[in-house]
């Protein structure tokens, strides 16, 4: 191919890892695939919609292969009763269509986790003769955090599809453009109010990358490690009589037909660590870390404009890509859309989240005064919506929508999936770009030119700040965008909070020689 494509993708040498996407066992898989169609999908609402209308739609003989970070048996994709996931999916499944899951067994309830939500979807789903698994292959202290479905068909493959994102199937999440939240909810921080309001995305992608998606979760199925290593959970499961073996999987059907008029290439992002007191990930020896590799790449060749929402971007070792490419590229501009609160309160865990924010947003402010804002969102009734969408959009061309967040961990230490989308007709990106701000900014047609966006950010900001600062006297301004600053720690805050901000909310996954390296 002779497109410029190859500039923004990483390739193979590159990905750091050739084996893991041209092995034997999945023969055929290549850095970056063409002739996809890539739709994001805003809101968990236009999500959910699509994701019940088409898991509903299957037949006997198809493939749904799904991985979850955290998971509701009982959340509703739509407002009907009987759309619950459990249900769907084990609808599908009585139907004859071969349902399987890897659910991550997460940590205990009493650190603010969902172990008892996720066994349960997993319990509930393996009642009803589906395969759903609860994976804890990670490493010590991290998670599975890949949210990942596919659909495919025995006899219709150009339906296949495949979604990628940010978007767990659980409570919270089936919020739309409005932002009054899910009904089914999931605690949070106590500025979000009881019903919190959510902003995220999700792609659904057609075409030959659904089997590079695909790929992905057969990988992870057929490891041969133990689902858990810890004795104690694996008698649990026992007596609980939970599956514990993945049954092999069925031969992996060719890539889906090029859709006619796709126009996008996709290339997959991962994320997995170094494990410590185990045997290797076979697909991913040493870890990999393709996600930061293609961020780190796109990133040092931006010039215009780098749009990011995002639910963290912290820490220092994420800062510096940003700082340098700023300071290499005096014309380049910076907008992050973030939530306006940590999404959890205590003097445990919100320090060390506000610790690492202040450490990102100070260097890259100090780097290029005046060309870096930083945003959060909150609905028309003033409150803050919780942003938890994972997108970065390079120059109107390069735009990833995924599970990973711009922070060491999602880096380096969880598993992470990512969907890098490159259009050969120009527009996929700035599309994104332009119908996310359309509903920040409250207008349909927010400004093309990077450098317009960037002031009408500014602008629509101050204005929503005044009004609130002055009591909210008089109409509200358009829009939903609130400035955001570094946050303020005392120095002894600071310095209580180092050590649980670096060993536990943004650890280091990487092997020792590339710490010391300083490289990915």
């Amino acid at each position: 191919m002779t497109s410029p494509l190859p500039h923004w993708f990483l390739t193979e040498e590159e990905r750091g890892n050739p084996s893991t996407r041209l092995d034997a066992r999945h023969p055929g898989q290549q850095a970056w695939s063409t002739g996809n169609l890539v739709r994001p999908l805003v809101h968990g609402a236009t999500y959910f919609a699509e994701l019940h209308e088409r898991l509903e739609a299957t037949r006997p003989g198809d493939l749904v292969l799904f991985t979850d970070w955290q998971g509701d048996a009982d959340q509703r994709l739509t407002d009907a009763p009987g759309s619950e996931v459990a249900d769907v999916l084990a609808r599908a499944d009585e139907r004859g269509v071969d349902v399987r899951g890897l659910v991550w067994r997460s940590h205990w309830d009493g650190f603010g986790m969902t172990a008892d939500e996720n066994r349960l979807l997993g319990r509930t789903l393996q009642r009803h003769g589906a395969e759903v698994l609860l994976d804890m292959r990670v490493r010590v202290g991290g998670s599975h955090h890949q949210k990942l479905l596919v659909i495919r068909h025995r006899d219709d493959p150009g339906r296949d599809v495949a979604y990628v994102g940010g978007i767990d199937l659980c409570h919270s999440r089936r919020d739309d453009a409005e932002h009054r939240g899910d009904p089914q909810v999931f605690a949070m921080a106590s500025e979000y109010m009881p019903t919190p309001p959510w902003h995220d995305v999700q792609a659904a992608i057609s075409g030959p990358a659904v089997h590079d998606v695909e790929t992905v979760f057969r990988e992870r199925w057929e490891d041969p490690a133990p689902l858990s290593r810890n004795p104690v959970h694996r008698l649990r499961d026992r007596v609980r009589g939970l599956d514990l073996r993945p049954d092999p999987m069925p031969e992996q059907w060719p890539p889906p037909p090029p859709v006619e008029g796709g126009t996008h290439a996709v290339q997959l992002l991962r994320t997995y660590p170094n494990l410590r007191f185990r045997p290797d990930y076979p697909f991913a020896p040493g870890g990999e870390r393709s996600v930061a590799r293609g961020y780190s790449k796109a990133l040092l060749s931006a010039r215009r404009l780098v749009y990011v929402e995002d639910q963290y971007l912290w820490g220092h070792h994420v800062g510096d890509v940003f700082t340098r490419t700023l300071r290499e590229h005096p014309e380049l501009l910076v907008v992050a859309v973030l939530p306006l609160h940590p999404d959890v309160e205590g003097s445990f865990a919100r320090p060390p989240e506000l610790l690492g924010r202040r450490r990102a947003m100070l260097e890259m402010m100090r780097a290029a005064p005046g060309r870096v804002a930083f945003y959060g969102i909150e609905n028309p009734a003033g409150t803050p919506v919780y942003v938890h969408s994972k997108t970065c959009i390079v120059d109107d061309t390069w735009a990833t929508i995924g599970s990973d967040n711009f922070n060491r961990r999602s880096w380096t230490h969880d598993s992470e999936l990512s969907a890098a989308v490159v259009d050969e007709a120009g527009t996929f990106a700035r599309d994104l770009r332009l119908r996310l701000a359309a509903e920040h900014l409250g207008r349909p047609d927010p400004d093309v030119d990077p450098a317009a966006m960037f002031r009408a950010f500014a602008r629509s900001a101050a204005a929503l700040d005044e009004w609130h600062s002055s009591g909210r006297v008089g109409a509200r301004p358009p829009g939903r965008l609130r400035r955001l600053v570094p946050p303020e720690l005392g120095p002894v805050a600071g310095v209580a909070a180092l050590a649980p901000y670096l060993a536990l909310h943004d650890p280091d996954g990487r092997p020792w020689r590339l710490r010391l390296r300083g490289r990915y």
